[in-house]
Parts: C-alpha cells; structure tokens; sequence
C-alpha cells in the first residue's frame, strides 16, 4: 500500500516574488522625477541664498568682535586675552541653544561628519542656525559645512511638505539632498567637491546615485551662480575656500612618495588622538552641558592666548575654522620657523578637540588646516618639497576624520589647483595608509561618549546613534 500523496513541494514558483528592481532610466523619464528636477532648479536658488546670508553674518561678526571692536577700544591690536571671554560666551550660547532647543543644535561633530539621516524637522532649524552662529561667530574651532547641509535639508524638506503634505518619503529625501547641495555650492571651491562630499558621506551607490544626484548636482550649479552673484552685485565675497598663492609645482619622486607613507600614518594617529580627546570630553559635557561647554570655550580661548604671547601671531590663527586663514599661512610659509608651527599645530589640536566636544559644526576645515601644518613642518626634510608636503599633509588629516579617503584626496589636489595634479600620487597614497591605519585602530574615546544622548542624560546599555 503506498502512501496517499502529500503536500507538493514548494517551488521557486511558490515564492512570492519580491518588487521589480527599479530602472533608473525609466524613472528619470517620468514626469514625477523631471517635475522633481524643476523644483530642485527653483530650490537651489532661495536656499543657496539663505546659506550666503548665514556666512554672511557669520563672518561680518567675526570681524566687528575680533577687529574692529579691540580696534576701536585699544587704538591696535587685539591683545591677547581679547578672545578669553568672547569663547566663553560662545560656549554658554551653544549649551543653552542644545539644552532648551528642539533638535539639541544638530548632529555633533565628535561622532563623524553624518549624512544619510533625515533631513531636521522644521521646528529644529532654529536651533541649528543659532548652535552654529554662536559657534562660528564666536570662535569655536569647527567650519560651516555640517550646519550648512543641515540648514539646506531641512528647509528644502520643510518646502516639499508644506507644498505637498503627502509627498512620498522617497520625493522629500531627494529634495532634501538637493538643498543639502545648493547649501556648500561654493564652500570648497567647487559645487562638483561639495557634491561628492555628500554623497560619499550618505554612502549613495548605484541606481540611487543617478537618481539623487541629478537634483542634487542641478541645485548645486544654481546655487553656486546665486553666491557669484551675490557677490558680484554686493562685494561681501563669495566664501570659498581657494589658497592666494600656491607653492611652487615640483615634478614627483620616490623621495615624495616613500615619505607619503609615514605622512599618511602621522594624519591618522593625530586624527585618532584629536577625537580621542573630543570623544573623551563628551561625558563631561553632558554631565553639565552649560557649565562644562563655557568652560572649554573659556580654555580654547586661553589656547589662543598662549600662542599669541609665545610666538606674537594674531590669536585668529589658532580660532575660528582655519578656512580663511588657511591661504596666508601657505603664502607665507617661509616666515613660519618650525617651532612655532608645530607650536600652532598642537593648540589648533587642542582647540579642535575642544570644540567637537560640546560645540556644533563642521570637522572638515580644521582638519585641512592642521594638516597644512604638519606638511609645512615636514617640508624642509630632505626630498620634500612644500606643495607635496601639504598635499600628504591636507589629505591624511582630512581622511582621518572624515574616514572618505576619495574626498579627502580630491580636497588635498583641487586646493593646490594646478599643483594638484602632480602631487595626486603623493596625496592618494598618504591618503590611502591614513585611511587603512584608521580603520586598524579602535574607536576613539570612552564607550559612554558614543552611547550617551545628546541632551545629557546618562548612557544606556544598548548601543544606540545619538543625535548630539
């Protein structure tokens, strides 16, 4: 007697069949995504806009509290102490704005330059502006590119939403990149670096990559004409990052390239050791935001103190993010004797780990600026030259804080503009042991620094992504 027969067996047939892959092509030719490329274009030019106004005002405070106003009070020069209390407040202004405002100021940068994450909430902006106004300002050691990018998102986000309250997700993240991009059009120089430092940071490959990147790129190059324009019609400039005078272009040897393996492990351990210190701080500063965070901006201000007494330099060279002080320092490297560089390069360390700690803004300039250093340091032995060494220099420290190694090389080589195509060897390899060397190394800093909220409240146990 044979058995009754069973079940069939399942078959591939069986399997219910997950969605179609998606063909860019046809999603580029859809009215949705060419509707979505016109609003991009329309975006692109209030944002850039905004985004200008904001370094705009960010850079006229500067020069009123830190030249015009000692100038006016001392008949001078600002004296030393000048930026002691003026940090002060910029710590006491940012922890408050953290504490009491809604999206506690926006990502902080001691956890990695973020992309990816949804764009902030419209009740958030203000918070971010006003963290970063009071960190840029002020002269906390970070750049204006993550608030920037925050800002750019959030508003084009804020814009989709309030025109389409149903808008897909897919819609509002695609417009969101898109402010993100028209926001640091023209930050680095370029729109197409900006860009690609967007999405190397978000991670975006493939077919998503086609299709976030032409709304992105479309916002980019509106944006980057709106801050020409800008600055043609009102003189303020046009707040990119470009070096005045470049150092002399040399042809690349094997002297270059073997010291580019110890310059790239040098970027990565002073990377390592600058969030070490920044990640190392953080429990402290949610421990008691307010009081700790006036007090590290209380300390970075007696860092630039220091060095202006030691070496009789202007104080602004160890504050503010580095990217506009960054040209003359590299036009007048010859007057810089190493000590007081490596002197400038130790308190713009300490002062950078400082500021990631508690303050809200970007890593990228101050990590372009301390590597320019240590090229500058290393650029008198014997086979270096000037423009290899800040290349290495700029493109490992930048590597290992941003952990991008392919921005980080197009950072180092389009800064030296035509210097930059013959030290790309040097540069891709310094940025290449930079970033294996970061990657060996452990996670900076106490476990508690990475799992505690952003707000101050004590560390969980399970591993979270917190937002400050």
């Amino acid at each position: 007697m044979t058995d009754p027969p069973g079940p069939a067996p399942a078959t591939a047939a069986a399997v219910p069949a997950g969605p179609p892959p998606m063909d860019p092509v046809a999603v580029i030719r859809s009215r949705a995504y060419l509707s979505a490329l016109v609003v991009a274009a329309l975006l692109g030019a209030p944002i850039s806009a905004v985004a200008y106004g904001f370094l705009v005002l960010v850079t006229k405070l500067q020069q009123w509290l830190f030249t015009d106003l000692p100038g006016d009070l001392f008949s001078g020069a600002a004296p030393a102490w000048w930026p002691v209390p003026w940090v002060a407040l910029a710590g006491l202004l940012t922890a408050l704005t953290i504490r009491h405002l809604p999206g506690t100021g926006g990502h902080s940068p001691a956890l990695g330059f973020a992309m990816g994450g949804a764009a902030p909430r419209d009740r958030d902006l203000p918070g971010v502006a006003l963290a970063a106004l009071a960190t840029l300002s002020l002269g906390a050691v970070l750049g204006p590119e993550a608030p920037l990018i925050a800002i750019g998102g959030g508003l084009a986000a804020l814009t989709v939403r309030l025109a389409k309250k149903d808008a897909p997700p897919m819609a509002v993240t695609i417009m969101a990149s898109a402010g993100s991009f028209a926001a640091i059009s023209t930050l680095f120089g370029s729109p197409l670096l900006g860009a690609f430092l967007i999405m190397e940071a978000a991670g975006i490959a493939g077919a998503t990559l086609t299709l976030v990147a032409l709304p992105g790129l479309l916002a980019s190059g509106i944006g980057a004409l709106v801050f020409i324009g800008l600055d043609s019609w009102t003189g303020l400039g046009t707040f990119s990052l470009a070096l005045t005078a470049v150092p002399p272009d040399v042809a690349p040897t094997i002297a270059t390239l073997l010291w580019a393996l110890p310059m790239g492990a040098a970027g990565a351990l002073i990377g390592w050791a600058i969030r070490w210190a920044g990640l190392s701080l953080r429990p402290l500063v949610h421990a008691n935001r307010v009081v700790v965070t006036t007090a590290l901006g209380l300390l970075i201000g007696l860092t630039a103190t220091l060095y202006q007494v030691v070496t009789g330099n202007s104080f602004t060279h160890v504050l503010f993010s580095g990217q506009d002080a960054l040209p003359a320092l590299v036009a007048d490297a010859a007057d810089y004797s190493v000590g007081v560089l490596v002197l400038l390069g130790v308190c713009k360390a300490a002062a950078f780990a400082m500021s990631l700690s508690a303050f809200r803004g970007g890593p990228v300039f101050p990590a372009m600026f301390i590597g320019a250093v240590l090229g500058m340091v290393v650029s008198g032995l014997p086979g270096m030259d000037l423009a290899p060494a800040i290349g290495m220099g700029i493109g490992a420290l930048s590597c290992a804080m941003l952990k991008l190694p392919l921005t980080s090389t197009l950072l180092a080589t389009l800064l030296l503009g035509s210097d930059g195509l013959s030290v790309t060897p040097q540069v891709v390899v310094a940025v290449a042991v930079a970033f294996v060397v970061i990657s060996m190394l452990p996670e900076p800093g106490p476990r508690s620094a990475h799992v505690a909220g952003a707000d101050g409240a004590p560390a969980r146990p399970a591993p979270v992504t917190p937002r400050g």
